[in-house]
């Protein structure tokens, strides 16, 4: 013990006699990862995983290049993969559109580069340096960071178990109703990577020689990635899947990567890296939030290497499953609101019906076992007359069934706009003709020869009852924003509202906002607010996704709720288990990363009702199984009034790694209770609620 605690004071009195006044070591503890020090240059060795040991030199002379090398190798041999690169950032800064009839913050309905906006290069003063530990995490922040109104830090972390690092610009500014999207790389100080690779929209490895003199282009890749090749190794450079891509209507993929010279006549010299569109879709872009003083974390994250760009793309996508939603044991997965209006353009319109649609092939190979429609948005005839609305419904209920089979049902569904207020979903559990609108001396219900029932609805009483009658869903798409914004708040002492018919409310990561540890939590507090007003209602994830093609960004857009069922309905005998388990609240959404095997409070899961002790203490037993090394998970409470939450840190998790928690609560005049987790690239999952009594 004695001998064990001088070397660890040897160890701290040499780190203290090496750093330059320049670094503050003073929060680093020993985690696996080793820091020193040599005047200006900082050395961070962390452990790799499989890789073996990663190292990173950075170098504060401001004259030179920030990263020196990087190297990666086994035991005492690490080979340099690459040297003297710069980080660089584009913040592009735009005008807000903010008012309450709008959602404010929680705007979708802003069309951001129709107004005056402009790219700044954010300036590296490398004024000084603080290294921190946390967990399995080392993080290098060097001050001096700067664009425009924007001012703050350059930090780079290094995650032990893994070839990889992250580098971000966290800056802040004061100036209110901004938004911001950003562009990103590493740029060439010292020579060329000898070759670069990437996947084309068609999963091809594509691979060039680069020349000093190519002028900076916009590449179209699959799986969000762009690969500097060198002998000794390679250098994939990628987004967070999910956090990097503000919200749209579409999901085109519109070359999120570049390579090459003079990029955004901003970046001087040769780089590769990430890039937003400022245009987006040409509908409505409304950016990034960037509220006043909050930390916008513009990122990307790097993966080293032995081999070439198929080996280095290969490990990338293992964080995303192949941007493909994991299968998991008694569960099935299910994705909503699709308007690819296949129907209207395709089914109705004149043209060749493929025998195998390209959409239903894009939603199998991204691991959908279920997927909802919300068909007729914008064209169609809801309201009639008959002979339309009855004859386009009879064709989506053919369609969707002859392109379901045993492992993938694509079921009907509709968006509307009536009856209730904002935007809402309809589901049935069987194909069920209705039209949206209904005459004075119209029935409620007449029986048609060749369909059978035939409903007209005229007010929210009706579509209750319908609902009732046909055990159908409805919920609030899009709540609080978009053509919801107010709702469902408006309408909460509303009889359909309170009825079992109406599940909640979806979540899709709308606004996205880079200062925050999560996507979009604005349904989520939705969630929270229903619970507190003494409903038992689910939030259940939407796409909201027009076109779906292969070329398309698919997997960045797209989020999945996992159902427990160990099998899936027959088409022709309808889909009533699905709405039973979304009814009763028995899944949980993912982005696909992090997924929840198992969950439970003191043996209740999700949507069933926990019965206290005295004391108010429980366990809250919950498996996770993940890609990226968790950041954190969060148990969320209220009683009626108040929303409490505790976090649990997981940063001491590594990469790809799967494993069962339980932690104590007090949960003592609390109604009810879930729990979200994070990793460290803002994706996560969430969990139903369970109620209590």
């Amino acid at each position: 013990m004695k001998k064990t605690l001088l070397i660890g004071l040897l160890f701290c009195g040499f780190t203290s006699f090496a750093q330059s006044p320049l670094v503050d070591l003073s929060a680093v503890k020993k985690n696996g990862a080793t820091v020193t020090v040599n005047q200006k240059l900082i050395t961070v060795n962390w452990p790799a995983g499989k890789s073996g040991t990663a190292k990173m030199i950075l170098d504060l002379d401001k004259s030179k290049p920030l990263i020196r090398s990087i190297s990666l190798g086994k035991g005492k041999i690490l080979k340099e993969i690459t040297s003297s690169l710069d980080p660089a950032f584009v913040l592009t800064v735009g005008k807000r559109t903010l008012s309450p009839n709008s959602g404010g913050w929680d705007v979708f309905f802003d069309r951001v580069p129709k107004k005056p906006y402009k790219s700044y290069l954010v300036s590296i003063d490398k004024r000084s340096a603080k290294v921190t530990t946390s967990g399995q995490q080392t993080i290098v922040r060097i001050s001096g960071a700067r664009a425009d109104r924007f001012e703050g830090a350059i930090e780079v972390t290094y995650y032990n178990g893994s070839p990889l690092f992250n580098v971000a610009a966290v800056l802040s500014t004061q100036t209110d109703s901004t938004a911001i999207l950003y562009d990103a790389g590493l740029v060439n100080k010292g020579s060329l990577w000898k070759s670069m690779a990437w996947a084309n929209v068609q999963d091809q490895m594509h691979h060039i020689t680069p020349q000093p003199s190519d002028v900076s282009k916009n590449v179209e890749v699959k799986y969000r990635t762009i690969i500097g090749e060198n002998p000794t190794g390679s250098l994939a450079l990628f987004p967070a899947p999910h956090q990097y891509f503000y919200p749209l209507d579409e999901a085109f993929n519109l070359k999120f990567t570049w390579y090459g010279k003079d990029y955004h006549q901003l970046i001087p010299g040769f780089g590769m890296g990430i890039r937003q569109d400022p245009l987006g879709d040409n509908r409505y872009v409304p950016w990034f939030n960037a509220p006043p003083g909050t930390q916008q974390r513009l990122n990307f994250f790097c993966l080293l290497a032995e081999g070439n760009g198929e080996q280095a793309l290969a490990e990338v996508k293992a964080f995303t499953h192949g941007d493909a939603y994991k299968p998991i044991a008694g569960f099935k997965t299910m994705s909503t609101h699709f308007h690819n209006e296949f129907i209207s353009e395709v089914a109705l319109s004149g043209k060749p019906i493929p025998e195998k649609p390209e959409f239903v092939d894009v939603l199998k190979k991204h691991g959908l076992n279920i997927v909802k429609l919300a068909e007729f948005h914008g064209p169609g005839h809801p309201k009639g007359p008959d002979n339309d609305r009855l004859r386009e419904l009879q064709a989506l209920f053919e369609q969707t069934k002859r392109l379901s089979d045993s492992n993938f049902l694509l079921l009907p569904g509709e968006e509307a706009n009536n009856f209730y207020g904002g935007h809402w979903l309809a589901f049935f559990p069987k194909p069920v003709y209705w039209v949206m609108s209904r005459k004075a001396d119209e029935p409620f219900v007449t029986e048609n020869p060749a369909l059978g029932k035939v409903y007209h609805i005229g007010n929210s009483a009706e579509m209750l009852k319908l609902l009732e009658l046909e055990k159908g869903l409805a919920w609030t798409a899009h709540a609080r924003t978009k053509g919801s914004t107010g709702y469902p708040d408006a309408y909460k002492d509303e009889p359909f509202f309170k009825s079992d018919t109406f599940l909640g409310a979806a979540w899709k990561a709308i606004p996205a906002d880079l200062s925050i540890p999560t996507l979009s939590q604005r349904v989520l507090k939705l969630g929270d607010d229903m619970a507190n007003w003494g409903l038992k209602k689910q939030v259940i994830s939407e796409a909201d996704i027009f076109t779906i093609t292969h070329q398309n960004e698919m997997y960045a857009h797209l989020n999945v709720n996992y159902l427990e069922m160990d099998k899936l309905p027959n088409y022709s005998e309808g889909w009533q288990p699905v709405l039973d388990v979304m009814r009763k609240g028995r899944f949980f959404v993912s982005t696909g990363e992090v997924v929840i095997p198992s969950f439970n409070i003191d043996g209740k899961k999700s949507g069933e009702t926990l019965t206290l002790s005295k004391t108010g203490k429980a366990t809250v037993n919950m498996q996770l199984d993940w890609t990226f090394p968790m950041n954190y998970a969060e148990i969320v409470s209220g009683d009626g009034k108040n929303v409490y939450r505790e976090r649990i840190n997981l940063n001491n998790t590594r990469a790809f790694g799967n494993q069962k928690f339980s932690w104590p609560i007090n949960l003592a005049g609390r109604k009810w209770v879930r729990v979200e987790a994070w990793d460290i690239a803002a994706n996560g999952a969430f969990t139903q609620m369970i109620w209590i009594e």
